[in-house]
């Protein structure tokens, strides 16, 4: 455990649509927590902002970025990229700050696997069923069908990676999620017993 002055990491997974951003954004609001900010060679959706969701950049810069060893994590998801620069986490760590990360399986592993000092707490999102999600991914501002169906293929393929998770919670109801999220997060820190059921 490192000193208290040291801040936590916590990470959120999910498969694309399981509502993994939206709780992100709430659990830096209601507690605090720094979001981590992901480099990202894909195209800004309609209502992003560069700096604010992502750091939008091309190709060839993100591949620089990798051969410079700038990135805690990366991964390749739909064809772009994503990425955790290390410099803005240990920075935030080191002043005492609680990271919060949106980040997929693969991103997830790299970090488990460097086995860096701060306490790591990974949750893994799932939506309450594959009909739901289905919806949710066709609501988005998405050009065609084509993208949710893509998606909901790849959804069987990251959902075989819960079991690398602290805890796996089901996006029923967005404030109930929000809450078991919050309390396992605040059991962890102060040490109390946990009542997650891992069944």
């Amino acid at each position: 455990m490192p000193p208290m002055s040291e801040g936590i990491m916590v990470i959120l997974s999910s498969p694309s649509g399981a509502g993994k951003t939206t709780l992100v954004k709430l659990l830096s609001e209601r507690k605090g927590f720094v979001t981590s900010i992901s480099h990202t060679t894909r195209t800004p959706r309609s209502n992003e902002l560069d700096g604010k969701d992502y750091y939008f950049v091309n190709n060839d810069k993100f591949q620089q970025m990798i051969k410079n060893e700038e990135f805690l994590e990366y991964a390749k998801v739909f064809k772009n990229f994503y990425g955790t620069t290390k410099s803005n986490i240990f920075k935030e760590l080191s002043k005492g700050n609680n990271v919060i990360f949106d980040i997929d399986w693969q991103g997830t592993n790299q970090i488990i696997s460097q086995k860096l000092k701060n306490k790591l707490l990974t949750f893994f999102i799932l939506p309450p069923s594959r009909e739901e999600l289905f919806k949710r991914l066709s609501n988005r501002d998405m050009k065609d069908k084509l993208i949710a169906e893509e998606r909901m293929k790849q959804f069987d393929k990251d959902v075989l990676h819960w079991k690398d998770y602290n805890y796996v919670i089901i996006n029923n109801d967005l404030e109930v999620c929000y809450q078991q999220i919050s309390n396992y997060i605040d059991q962890e820190i102060n040490k109390k017993e946990s009542n997650y059921d891992l069944d």
